[in-house]
């Protein structure tokens, strides 16, 4: 009798969801309210393997409770890049604790990266971008590796940067999921108002868009919402969001990479 055929292993290098299939989203959601559509893609499958990514920032309040109310079993992922505000560290855990959520995650910059890259912690006063390659990009592509699909807080209005934002597109072969891409500010305050959710303790200071302290200032009246981010650098993204290939990291010893007063 003949002996079976070996069975050949193969590795699976198709992508999780194709544009197709993200187009395919965008339509059969077109119209339906963020909430619905959060509960069906969650009841169904839709997403895959999904979680929701946030920053914990002063809008971020409105996109977890709507997925809480959705599926509070549903992942969250906060990235400490070991620079955040104290109140914003604060603020997770009441929010975490107060939408009830049963899986928070943290995750941090690998300590042997930091020791070799940034040892003085002052990276971000002359490399932002490498800053917030090692402390923000990298421990966020780890926090996603396993995952089909990731839902995100980004709005429109935010920035130019931001404006057109689909409900579903794919990102490296991943679903991005941006519930909130049409929500206007006017919306995101009478949600706020309606479901009586706690506030960020540095919004009424005048910090709209809050990320790492030495990175975040206040902003100004009839500034865009994000002007208080990276003040005075040519740069408007951490790079989490940005559809390019990492930002290399320079070595910081080099004198090239030395900052110059």
């Amino acid at each position: 009798m003949a002996e079976p055929a070996r069975k050949v292993d193969i590795i699976d290098a198709r992508p999780a969801f194709t544009q197709a299939e993200a187009d395919a989203l965008n339509a059969r959601f077109d119209g339906v309210d963020t909430l619905t559509m959060l509960r069906t893609v969650f009841a169904e499958g839709l997403a895959g393997n999904v979680a929701v990514v946030s920053s914990f920032g002063t809008e971020s309040a409105v996109l977890l409770d709507l997925v809480a109310k959705a599926d509070p079993t549903v992942p969250v992922i906060f990235v400490d890049t070991l620079k955040m505000f104290t109140e914003t560290l604060d603020y997770r855990d009441t929010l975490i604790r107060t939408l009830g959520f049963t899986d928070s995650r943290v995750v941090a910059p690998d300590a042997a990266v930091l020791a070799a890259k940034d040892e003085t912690g002052l990276r971000w006063s002359y490399d932002p971008d490498g800053c917030c390659e090692i402390r923000k990009v990298e421990p966020m592509k780890r926090a996603k590796d396993g995952l089909d699909a990731w839902i995100s807080g980004r709005k429109a209005f935010q920035s130019v940067t931001r404006q057109n934002l689909p409900r579903f597109e794919v990102e490296d072969g991943r679903l991005k999921i941006n519930p909130l891409g049409d929500w206007t500010k006017t919306d995101l305050e009478a949600w706020f108002e309606a479901h009586d959710l706690p506030r960020h303790p540095l919004e009424a200071q005048g910090y709209l868009s809050i990320g790492c302290e030495p990175c975040t200032s206040k902003v100004l009246p009839g500034e865009d919402p994000r002007a208080g981010r990276w003040r005075g650098w040519d740069k408007v993204e951490c790079g989490i969001h940005s559809p390019i290939s990492p930002i290399p990291v320079a070595d910081p010893d080099d004198p090239a990479n030395m900052p110059v007063f």
